[in-house]
């Protein structure tokens, strides 16, 4: 998750050309934080390896591509992260393509690729008016309008969300009984709690645990197993969060209401995840093995995520 606010004038709004979009649909790579991947052209050069960060409002670029087509710093930007906050360096975009569109008038901030893990990242402002599917069973990735994926057919869950800054909020979720506000991050590996969700589960954690954000900072807490996370009519169980004060969530507004970060490290136990922009509604569909009568409870299936 990283949420850029630009200095000096503001962001212009990406413009789309071209004709009818047609579904890409790829094979994807895992990198060293096993992130999923799509190829991305600017100017006419790459492809470049992005990743797709729906916690991110900003699209990334890293060095690799600077070098590559010679671009020159446009001006500074407040970086926010899962567990800092840096001002860095933005980079002017023109002409980035994927999923058979392009985009333009996009500012862009500039990460280390070691961070990122890729050549860099697609964010929200790529992204609004599009359908990422994730196919955890199939192992591809698809991007796309959402009614060329044919609506919501064959998933078995629907949960509305809400848009703040960009970002696709489930707010009608409980975690152990709390009411708690859930985003979904396809590029937070780990799943992170704020502390004031911490405070009203009256718990202590298990054990520690670190990771470490885009601008290469370590993000160090309180690890410990929910019993019970409720998205609408579905429950998982026993499932491992992170507790750390988080700069992303305290910039949605978060800094004392409840609030969770998903990542893909509990995504996974899906065979299926789409996240609709256009509609503002998320979708899962379950694994073949798992009772589709009365709630779901994944209470056998955690086991598959890792955070």
């Amino acid at each position: 998750m990283a949420m850029a606010q630009t200095d000096g004038a503001e962001q212009q709004a990406g413009e789309v050309a071209g004709g009818d979009e047609e579904i890409i649909d790829v094979a994807f790579d895992k990198d060293r934080y096993e992130r999923m991947t799509v190829p991305v052209t600017i100017a006419g050069e790459g492809p470049y390896r992005f990743f797709i960060d729906t916690g991110a409002q900003a699209t990334v670029v890293t060095p690799r591509i600077t070098s590559d087509l010679a671009l020159e710093p446009s001006g500074k930007a407040t970086l926010v992260a899962m567990g800092s906050t840096r001002v860095v360096d933005t980079i002017a975009i023109d002409q980035l393509e994927f999923a058979d569109r392009t985009l333009s008038g996009l500012t862009s901030p500039l990460l280390d690729r070691h961070n990122i893990g890729a050549d860099g990242i697609l964010g929200l402002d790529t992204l609004q008016d599009m359908r990422v599917l994730i196919d955890f069973a199939e192992g591809r990735m698809s991007v796309a309008d959402a009614e060329q994926f044919r609506g919501n057919s064959g998933y078995e869950i629907v949960v509305r969300a809400r848009a703040k800054l960009g970002q696709m909020i489930i707010t009608n979720a409980r975690l152990d009984g709390v009411k708690t506000a859930v985003i979904i991050d396809t590029g937070a590996q780990n799943s992170l709690g704020n502390m004031a969700l911490l405070k009203k589960l009256r718990m202590r954690g298990d054990m520690t645990f670190s990771s470490t954000d885009v601008h290469g900072y370590t993000i160090e807490g309180d690890l410990t197993f929910a019993k019970r996370l409720e998205i609408g009519p579905m429950q998982l169980s026993q499932v491992p969060i992170g507790f750390a004060d988080s700069p992303a969530l305290e910039a949605l507004g978060y800094t004392d209401q409840p609030a969770l970060i998903l990542g893909m490290g509990n995504l996974r136990m899906f065979d299926r995840v789409a996240i609709d922009f256009a509609s503002r509604r998320v979708l899962f569909d379950l694994p073949a093995d798992v009772m589709r009568r009365g709630p779901v409870n994944f209470t056998d299936h955690m086991t598959r995520g890792r955070s």
